[in-house]
């Protein structure tokens, strides 16, 4: 027995393979696709800013302040994601940035608040961030009120909503100038339009990703000789410069402002375990429990400290996960790579301000695309939501309508007192709500249990294969 080898000779150590989510690539492939992922969500970063800062009657620069600082928090936001520590982080190639859930809400946060708008929205963002810090371990239990019937009409919802900004874009942005509604300026936008369809249909691979950013640059290059651009943002803005804490000022709490950011912050957290999920399906990593709860932390933990720098709620950027289906790379730290560009970006005032010089209507024009897309990905999830089963028609048209108010008939709740405007303003917030009591009421409560489970089941499954 003293004789008999207690390992064969010819075994030898095999080291434990790495998963593709894990590997490092080298270091000029890295860069490039972490650039192409920085490309393909760029506009979805600076178009809420941009959207909510002359909103709220900021200056061009103030505008461009908000972009770069918006770019530079998504990127801090990736990287909590992307490598993580601790329990935080859901250590994929997940990329995170300025969640256009929140736009209206904040709009309608900010309206008649002067000087105060920013810090009263950016402290009501800090507490709902925090409070979905703490509701993360648990908010795997609540997510099965949340199907596809929620979130698709949510989803739908925030499309729709900020499609009318893409159309006061189109027209020159200001009401009051001359040649608002000008010919010059929605044939501009119908142009701009017009290049990026285009460019989607006879473009391929990364190029066809970015078709967006392009179609920006082309049509700002034909406004050029027309008189349409405007250099100032540029030739005023440093190079280097450090988003300034609480630069618009210490934060502000106010309860109205809370509850409907906190709202914003359930359908972020609802959409991004969808999107977790989803990922990890891809990669070939099934996210469990632990992976989504880390996930939902890296989320709240960016939004919470994302108006330390001046930035907005930040949530999960689906188009990227396209991105990954599509190239197949599957590094997190491709992604993390990203993350890093998106803080040196953040980091050059001058980079965030060329956004500045796209004249409105070619913005305007491609605003349609890049805002009916995120309508488009509602219907797709409502696609998914067994309509015909129980009452689910009837809940997607109630929450539809009652959401639409706002954007149709603006004025609707002007009698009502000014905390609730905050709310109602908001069609997300009202459609959401009422999407959620009323799946509560027909597919949960007095439901029979078997055709609850059937229900359920029909509704949770595909929310997360978006």
């Amino acid at each position: 027995m003293a004789n008999a080898p207690r390992f064969r000779k010819d075994a030898v150590a095999v080291p434990e393979e790495k998963h593709p989510v894990d590997e490092t690539l080298p270091p000029l492939k890295m860069f490039t696709s972490g650039l192409q992922h920085v490309a393909a969500m760029y506009a979805g970063v600076v178009a809420p800013p941009m959207i909510v800062g002359p909103a709220v009657g900021l200056s061009a620069t103030e505008t461009a302040f908000l972009m770069g600082a918006s770019l530079f928090t998504a990127g801090l936001a990736t990287l909590l994601q992307t490598l993580g520590f601790w329990k935080i982080g859901a250590k994929l190639p997940f990329v995170n940035g300025v969640s256009f859930a929140g736009v209206t809400p904040m709009i309608a946060i900010g309206k008649g608040e002067g000087d105060n708008a920013i810090p009263i929205i950016f402290g009501a963002i800090i507490v709902a961030g925090l409070v979905g810090f703490l509701a993360a371990p648990y908010f795997g239990k609540l997510v099965r009120f949340f199907p596809p019937v929620v979130t698709g009409t949510v989803i739908t919802l925030i499309g729709v909503s900020l499609l009318p900004v893409s159309f006061n874009w189109s027209q020159g942005g200001n009401s009051t100038a001359s040649d608002y509604g000008s010919m010059q300026n929605i044939g501009m936008a119908a142009l701009t339009l017009v290049i990026v369809l285009l460019m989607r249909k006879f473009l391929r691979g990364f190029l066809q990703q970015i078709s967006i950013l392009l179609g920006l640059v082309v049509g700002t290059l034909i406004a050029i000789p027309l008189g349409m651009t405007n250099f100032d943002a540029v030739s005023n803005a440093d190079v280097i410069g450090f988003p300034t804490p609480f630069h618009f000022g210490a934060p502000q709490f106010q309860v109205a402002a809370i509850i409907s950011m906190c709202i914003v912050m359930l359908v972020c957290m609802t959409e991004s375990t969808a999107d977790i999920l989803a990922l990890g399906k891809i990669v070939g990593r099934p996210a469990d429990a632990k992976t989504i709860e880390g996930g939902l932390r890296a989320d709240t933990l960016g939004s919470a400290l994302s108006p330390l720098f001046n930035g907005f709620m930040c949530s999960a950027f689906a188009q990227n996960i396209g991105l990954v289906a599509m190239t197949k790379v599957r590094s997190r730290f491709v992604v993390a790579a990203g993350g890093g560009i998106l803080i040196l970006l953040g980091l050059c005032p001058m980079a965030a301000s060329v956004i500045g010089v796209v004249p409105l209507p070619v913005l305007g024009g491609a605003g349609i695309v890049l805002f009916g897309s995120v309508a488009a990905s509602g219907i797709q999830t409502l696609a998914s939501a067994a309509m015909e089963k129980g009452e689910n028609a009837l809940i997607v048209a109630a929450s539809v309508g009652i959401g639409l108010i706002p954007i149709a008939a603006p004025q609707f709740y002007h009698a009502f007192p000014k905390d609730l405007l905050v709310v109602l303003d908001s069609g997300i917030s009202t459609g959401c709500v009422v999407a959620i009591l009323l799946n509560l009421a027909f597919n949960h409560l007095g439901a029979k249990k078997d055709g609850a489970k059937e229900e359920e089941g029909a509704g949770a499954e595909p929310a997360f294969a978006h």
